[in-house]
């Protein structure tokens, strides 16, 4: 009885996450017109067609990945060095950082979205600059930060720590000790961190919409589309963006499932 209860309850909290995403698969192939969307007409590519030939939407496209993929890159990049020298801090100055560093997960989004929006008015004025696609990314690396650090830290925690002495000792220079043997036992959550910026950057509606400017991300186009009309190849796009976005955590899950029975397997050989 209790299994048979606890699969019914599996499976409706499965439906309830996936059954939105599915009818929206569903639906980015129906063949109507805007007014009756919700209607199944007949299988069509229709809205495909006419989502590459919508130029603000596909610009609106161009400039969230490029948001998304510089916030990515930035994030891991300072968010690697910064959990390096989290790892090495004493215990009491490591808690104090990082509860620093967790704050920015656990503010609202728009208090950040404003006191971003503020920062970045203050430094635009005072170079002279107007707000645009660099103080979006600028932004989006800002609230990307903790998560990258939180997937590296464990890793670390991982990692023995003589390794990087014991290379240097067998010639290494520090940078390249680094990179031969830290970066490759910490890549798994570099991945794992630089996966989660750049989802989050995709995603983000609150921050791109106060720090923006005159730059449209496809959020905030969405937005805006919403006053008027929701064009059937919103679905169309969202449905190319979850199969981008899962077709790209399936590869990372088996490349990083290869590595872990690599290493299982080099160790049960020891």
């Amino acid at each position: 009885m209790k299994k048979a209860v606890s699969r019914v309850y599996l499976a409706l909290i499965y439906l309830f996450l996936y059954a939105p995403i599915l009818l929206l698969v569903v639906f980015s192939f129906n063949d109507t017109d805007t007014k009756s969307r919700t209607v199944w007409s007949g299988f069509s590519l229709r809205w495909y067609e006419m989502l590459f030939q919508d130029r603000m939407l596909l610009q609106a496209l161009t400039n969230t990945l490029i948001i998304a993929v510089s916030a990515a890159i930035g994030a891991t990049l300072l968010g690697t060095l910064a959990a390096i020298g989290i790892s090495s801090m004493k215990s009491w100055r490591k808690k104090v950082v990082m509860n620093i560093t967790n704050l920015p997960m656990l503010n609202p989004e728009i208090v950040t979205g404003v006191s971003l929006m503020l920062l970045l008015v203050f430094l635009a004025n005072l170079f002279g600059v107007q707000l645009g696609i660099g103080s979006v990314i600028l932004a989006h690396i800002t609230f990307c930060l903790p998560y990258v650090i939180l997937s590296v830290l464990p890793k670390l925690r991982q990692m023995d720590p003589n390794l990087y002495e014991a290379a240097q000792d067998l010639g290494c220079t520090p940078l390249r000790s680094f990179f031969k043997v830290v970066l490759p036992e910490i890549l798994p959550g570099v991945i794992t961190g630089m996966v989660m910026s750049f989802t989050l950057s995709l995603d983000d509606f609150i921050i791109s919409y106060f720090c923006s400017g005159t730059t449209q991300t496809l959020p905030v186009f969405i937005y805006s589309m919403t006053k008027k009309r929701v064009s059937p190849e919103i679905n169309a796009l969202s449905t190319i963006l979850f199969a981008v976005i899962l077709v790209l955590l399936l590869l990372i899950n088996v490349r990083t499932g290869k590595v872990g029975g690599r290493k299982g397997k080099e160790a049960q050989e020891f």
